[in-house]
């Protein structure tokens, strides 16, 4: 079993990394209870999959807590996880599932995908996961950030609260959740409502925020990325999603 070590042992980080998928994929559940998608087969995207972990678990719940076929896409640029993912696919049966080895901002589009997922893809790797919801218009986008180094550098002094961010871990942590709060404005802006929750206690795992986004339809036709601009705008920074999909943004992607 994967969830062993190399003596039958119980291997403690590998059932950490369960329970972080297990608090994750009861989030996803959760929304699709509550927005129900009205197809026989549910499209899903995870991006940066590694082992595709989330994916094989939204397989299983989905088909059994709905009744629903999946169809399973997984993108990694690490070739012997994408191999090793298509051994055990096949082992479960899983004839609809494909996984590509490239970088998630690569991946074409592809058809009909209903719900872009990624758990700890690494800094700007959430970004592209982000993107891909986007250009592939997935009705659901539910990330869990990991290692937002991107805009730390970027905080220079003269922004409202510069005096939280004179210390190391404040201005630490003040980034991370800048970040994370500038990715929900920007897919906002995209047409999506967005939520944060988090997958389980802290002391799991302190990488524990999700952001979910789900496609809406737009009220009236004004611009919808005020809150970004204003936020992004207020401390001089500039999230790595915005750079890869700039056309979401108003006046292009000028900082």
């Amino acid at each position: 079993m994967d969830l062993m070590g190399p003596h039958g042992q119980l291997d403690g980080r590998k059932w950490e990394k369960l329970r972080e998928v297990a608090g994750f994929a009861e989030i996803i559940i959760r929304y699709l209870h509550r927005f129900p998608i009205r197809k026989d087969e549910v499209a899903v995207l995870e991006c940066s999959c590694g082992k595709s972990y989330v994916g094989f678990v939204l397989n299983l719940l989905i088909a059994e807590v709905f009744g629903k076929r999946v169809r399973l896409i997984g993108v990694d640029s690490n070739a012997d996880l994408i191999e090793r993912c298509g051994v055990l696919a096949g082992r479960l049966g899983l004839e609809g599932a494909a996984f590509i080895c490239k970088r998630t901002i690569e991946l074409e589009p592809q058809a009909g995908i209903d719900m872009v997922v990624s758990l700890h893809a690494c800094d700007t790797a959430t970004d592209e996961a982000l993107v891909q919801g986007i250009r592939n218009q997935a009705g659901f986008v539910h990330v869990v950030p990991c290692c937002q180094n991107q805009i730390r550098g970027q905080i220079k002094g003269g922004h409202p609260l510069e005096d939280l961010t004179g210390y190391g871990p404040a201005r630490f942590r003040m980034a991370n959740l800048l970040t994370d709060v500038l990715r929900a404005e920007f897919m906002r802006a995209a047409g999506y409502h967005v939520e944060m929750d988090e997958i389980g206690s802290p002391k799991l795992t302190p990488k524990n925020l999700c952001i979910s986004a789900r496609k809406v339809k737009r009220k009236g036709r004004g611009p919808r990325d005020g809150g970004y601009r204003r936020l992004r705008d207020m401390f001089g920074v500039r999230v790595a999603v915005e750079k890869m999909c700039p056309e979401v943004v108003l006046g292009g992607g000028s900082k």
